[in-house]
């Protein structure tokens, strides 16, 4: 029963190959020749997943990679189609950045990041690679920085506090600045108390 529930979560995910190489091995007798893949997965809800393999046949290679990125999926934070916050990642050579847009923006990115964002649900982001294009440190780079990716409501309860207080919304903590006003001046015509009435006396 548990392997047909496995079996039916891994069809509901959506698989994309990113890159696929033959690899030679120079031998004594000559050149072995190997192919390697990598994968990323996503059930389009947040969650993805990148997995390499390497094999004698090109299927056996993608089948591994898929295995393993199915193995390694993990949350994204994903806020009104975006993510939550800007981020630079580094991996090797590599660096990205990632930036949230705005609803109606789109996936703009290159097609090594591209692949990712979409299998993991992103509608709308800004993706700039500013290092080295290999693939795999590309999508490494881009890993990391999809896993330290927090919302504001993560980063309030890692440091103990409200989502108020780190936005500096919180009324309790207000403070109250004082404006002093001069007061205004009223002129009273100069009556001596001589002069008064009896009864004012």
């Amino acid at each position: 029963m548990m392997y047909d529930q496995n079996n039916y979560e891994e069809e509901k995910l959506l698989e994309k190959i990113i890159e696929t190489k033959r690899v030679a091995k120079v031998v004594k007798g000559g050149r072995n020749f190997s192919f390697s893949a990598i994968v990323v997965v996503g059930d389009k809800k947040g969650k993805v997943g990148v997995g390499t393999g390497k094999a004698n046949e090109i299927v056996d290679a993608i089948r591994k990679a898929k295995e393993k990125a199915t193995k390694a999926m993990f949350d994204i934070p994903i806020v009104k189609g975006t993510v939550p916050h800007e981020i630079i990642a580094r991996y090797g050579a590599s660096k990205v950045m990632i930036k949230p847009a705005s609803e109606g923006t789109g996936i703009i990115a290159g097609g090594t990041t591209r692949a990712i964002f979409e299998v993991a649900g992103i509608e709308n982001i800004l993706c700039k690679s500013l290092g080295s294009n290999t693939p795999c440190n590309v999508v490494k780079a881009t890993i990391d920085g999809l896993k330290s990716m927090r919302t504001i409501a993560q980063v309030a309860a890692l440091r103990g506090k409200t989502i108020a207080q780190l936005t500096g919304r919180d009324t309790n903590h207000a403070t109250i600045v004082k404006i002093e006003t001069p007061e205004p001046q009223i002129d009273v015509p100069a009556t001596s108390i001589t002069e008064l009435p009896e009864e004012e006396k």
